[in-house]
């Protein structure tokens, strides 16, 4: 049967906080593809973006944008409390300031970590073990941050480039609540991200995704598996 659609990365939606969202404006593109006849969107890859914000230099294979999860959505289902002022509004509303962006979402979505961790507890513990992926993506971003962004295998800990057993151990106790942050926001982004699909097959809309060619250098997926990888032994790329 053919079929048309239109192409529509989320960043492009035009959503508040100064980047497009799992939010109403989703939606209200999905009614307009149903009302118009179409069929399908593609959505291109929506994973957390790498070197240049590109979707195609992704930090996982698996893992969803954070800057994606729409905050005015949380606020709807009283997991989050902000006033419209806290939320970053942009100078040019045809382009996305990322760095702006990132640290407003970072502070709300902490803000949403605090206020509601414990009332959502029992499906996060469902997350975990239904997404194996998760907990070493969440210890690979806490890791990154710690030390300082660089790319993993220029981190100064030997022990954890090479993910030796004590160093993984140490690590997940003392990065432990920004690891657990990080499974938060992904539990986060893809609640509201099948709720959106439901919303869309409901409406006989068909979702074309989009994944990177390669799996990126520095990606959690890289170095928790190195040896899937064309790496020598110092785990640079031959």
């Amino acid at each position: 049967m053919r079929s048309s659609g239109i192409l529509m990365h989320i960043t492009s939606l035009p959503s508040s906080g100064g980047i497009g969202s799992l939010g109403p404006e989703a939606y209200a593109f999905a009614d307009f593809l149903q009302a118009s006849g179409m069929r399908v969107w593609q959505v291109l890859p929506i994973g957390p973006t790498g070197y240049g914000e590109s979707p195609y230099q992704s930090s996982s294979a698996y893992a969803g944008n954070p800057l994606l999860i729409s905050c005015q959505r949380l606020r709807e289902e009283g997991l989050l409390s902000f006033s419209p002022e806290e939320e970053f509004e942009p100078i040019d509303p045809e382009s996305v300031d990322y760095d702006a962006v990132r640290v407003n979402k970072n502070m709300l979505l902490r803000r949403c970590y605090d206020q509601s961790r414990e009332r959502l507890s029992g499906q996060i513990a469902e997350f975990i073990p239904a997404n194996p992926w998760v907990s070493d993506f969440a210890l690979f971003t806490a890791l990154k941050e710690h030390f300082g962004g660089v790319m993993w295998t220029q981190w100064p800990d030997a022990d954890i480039r090479f993910r030796r057993p004590n160093a993984i151990a140490r690590y997940r106790q003392l990065l432990e609540k920004e690891i657990d942050f990080h499974i938060f926001c992904q539990y986060l982004f893809f609640r509201q991200w099948f709720s959106l699909k439901k919303y869309c097959n409901e409406r006989s809309l068909l979702l074309f995704g989009d994944m990177p060619i390669y799996v990126a250098e520095d990606s959690a997926d890289t170095w928790t598996h190195p040896e899937v990888f064309q790496l020598d032994r110092n785990l640079v790329p031959k």
